[in-house]
């Protein structure tokens, strides 16, 4: 690191104590300019987004593992430094940043190719410092070169709406011909929409909100409705975005034999009761952890092929409390993406 970068400070949001959106836990501080390792790379922030995620972490849903912290897991940035032993960045390139930061590589899971699984697993936004800032470090390992044609605002949202997304909707197992539910409308699900009817996959979507629905329709939706409503016909799989675990009765109600329930979050309420004739006829419930670096590259890769609408919001980074609320409220349209000011 330079004499003069060790001088700058940075703007960051840092949550010191998990507690309610409501109450403005994140705190907009000055913070030094990170230095970084001999395999690091430093960027200035461009875009992060917003992730159903960060709110889990900053209201405690799921438990602390660095306070204080910056979140942020969705992180385009341009590269401002790389460490010595960085050889395949130049400086100004614009890179993103997914969840997934590093994996040990020797733990059985990483052994198996199952490397989201990793016990040693370290993530953006959670145990490493995240990209709700001007300026991050991070490993070199966890930086990706990004597809072409995109706004820095429709990139970020690629980078865990898009690769989680991505990540669920192969487990879902559907192909050409088959009808894909899908409960919950955001920043994931309009993105899978899309991937599926490229793939000549028809979509279902449920979802309370009278704007999601307004989306789903927009993007292709066969079918659109609430969670309670029954479909025009039995759906070959489901992905449940919402961080509902009723939802996983209403959608066992409503796949074929055989079909497999994917729920797609980090954090779910408590499921319910189920009637074992809903499991009955080989049908399944599977959970989403993580991704790998393959899931990263493979849904790029993707949205360099067919060109996503990524419907996204911005924000100046000081308004993370207030996006997170209207997160919390469901009155974000798909994605919110917080820019540091020029």
């Amino acid at each position: 690191m330079s004499e003069n970068s060790l001088e700058k400070t940075m703007k960051a949001l840092v949550l010191e104590k998990p507690a309610p959106v409501e109450s403005g836990p994140l705190l907009l501080c000055d913070l030094p300019v990170p230095q970084i390792g001999e395999e690091e790379v430093l960027l200035r922030v461009r875009a992060c987004g917003v992730c159903r995620t960060d709110l889990h972490i900053v209201e405690g849903e799921i438990p602390s593992h660095l306070l204080p912290l910056v979140p942020g897991h969705q992180i385009v940035g341009a590269v401002e430094e790389v460490g010595e032993k960085v050889k395949d960045l130049a400086r100004g390139a614009l890179v993103g940043v997914p969840w997934l930061n590093q994996v040990c590589g020797s733990c059985r899971f990483c052994q198996e190719g199952k490397e989201n699984l990793c016990e040693n697993a370290l993530f953006t936004g959670y145990d490493v410092p995240g990209g709700y800032a001007e300026y991050v470090a991070t490993s070199r390992e966890a930086v990706y070169k990004l597809p072409a044609g995109y706004k820095e605002e429709e990139l970020a949202p690629l980078l865990c709406a898009g690769v989680i997304g991505y990540r669920a909707y192969r487990m879902s197992g559907v192909k050409e011909g088959d009808v894909l539910g899908i409960f919950g409308f955001g920043s994931s699900a309009h993105l899978v929409a899309q991937i599926a009817r490229a793939e000549g996959v028809e979509i279902f979507v449920f979802t309370r909100s009278p704007e999601h629905q307004r989306l789903a329709r927009d993007l292709g939706a066969s079918f659109v409705g609430r969670a309670e409503d029954h479909p025009l016909r039995p759906l070959t799989s489901a992905i449940i975005f919402a961080p509902a675990g009723n939802l996983v009765k209403n959608a066992l109600s409503y796949v074929e034999r055989g079909g497999k329930v994917v729920m797609a979050g980090i954090y779910s309420t408590p499921l319910p009761e189920i009637p074992y004739s809903l499991l009955y006829w080989e049908r399944s419930v599977k959970s989403v952890a993580n991704s790998t670096r393959q899931d990263v590259r493979e849904l790029l890769d993707f949205a360099q092929k067919f060109h996503l609408e990524v419907k996204s919001e911005v924000f100046p980074l000081a308004e993370a409390n207030r996006v997170l609320r209207l997160l919390k409220e469901s009155k974000i349209k798909a994605s919110a993406v917080l820019k540091p000011q020029p």
